[in-house]
């Protein structure tokens, strides 16, 4: 579960169960309508209408969703659209970042948040005053390479063009540690954890460096194995474009 989306639930009442779920639902609807333009479905982009009231748990999915909303146009060499940095922009203002359960989870947050506002950075509606640039990730020497894996998968969100930090230099240096949790995830049969990562090695592999394992078979398994959650998919597709614009 993505790291905004597992505290915004957890922080519900347990009575609301029912909006629990209609929020979760939102979701899996908003990563499938990202993944049908992503894959040249015509009109696929249109998340909302103008003219009216997004609803909450849209808004809530569009919050989820963060700088992969904008994937089929980053994807594609071009700039990230109005419409939709107008919606996430609403959804920010809906729903500010919540109180994370933990100080690791707090710097998740702030740097999936920090990916959102480099995209909207480049559109009209992006802050005036951008907030400050998160603390550093410990790398897999403080962290073991297992644990600092799972930090980098639920970062997967950065790993796109036009995206640049500490946490992409991080990537960069430490391929191995990135493919050894790819493996590992595979073995234990997380295959939401591999495909994140194998994202991550795609990306590293776009930016022109060697790959330590070899991902296409990793991407090739986990459509096998048919993974039904449409965020999976989503981050499935965008893994094997990065791969794809690879130098040859």
């Amino acid at each position: 579960m993505p790291s905004l989306l597992k505290e915004y639930l957890t922080t519900m009442p347990f009575a609301e169960t029912p909006l629990r779920d209609e929020y979760a639902a939102a979701v899996e609807r908003v990563a499938g309508r990202t993944l049908d333009a992503l894959r040249g479905a015509e009109g696929a982009a249109a998340l909302a209408d103008p003219d009216t009231a997004a609803p909450r748990p849209l808004l809530a999915a569009v919050r989820v969703l963060g700088a992969d909303l904008f994937t089929p146009q980053v994807l594609a060499g071009a700039e990230p659209d109005g419409p939709t940095a107008a919606l996430l922009a609403e959804a920010r203002r809906a729903f500010p970042a919540p109180a994370p359960a933990s100080a690791e989870a707090a710097l998740v947050i702030a740097w999936q948040d920090r990916a959102v506002d480099q995209l909207l950075a480049r559109t009209p509606y992006g802050d005036a005053a951008p907030a400050a640039e998160p603390s550093p990730l410990p790398g897999p020497a403080d962290l073991g390479w297992q644990s600092w894996s799972v930090r980098m998968a639920q970062l997967s969100v950065l790993a796109l063009p036009g995206l640049d930090g500490p946490v992409h230099q991080a990537a960069r240096s430490d391929t191995l540690a990135l493919a050894r949790g790819t493996v590992r995830s595979m073995l234990r049969r997380d295959f939401t954890t591999a495909v994140r990562l194998g994202r991550w090695l795609a990306w590293t592999s776009a930016e022109g460096h060697p790959l330590r394992i070899e991902v296409e078979p990793i991407l090739d398994r986990t459509r096998l194995v048919g993974i039904s959650a449409v965020r999976t998919r989503l981050e499935l597709a965008i893994a094997q474009r990065l791969l794809e614009s690879s130098p040859a």
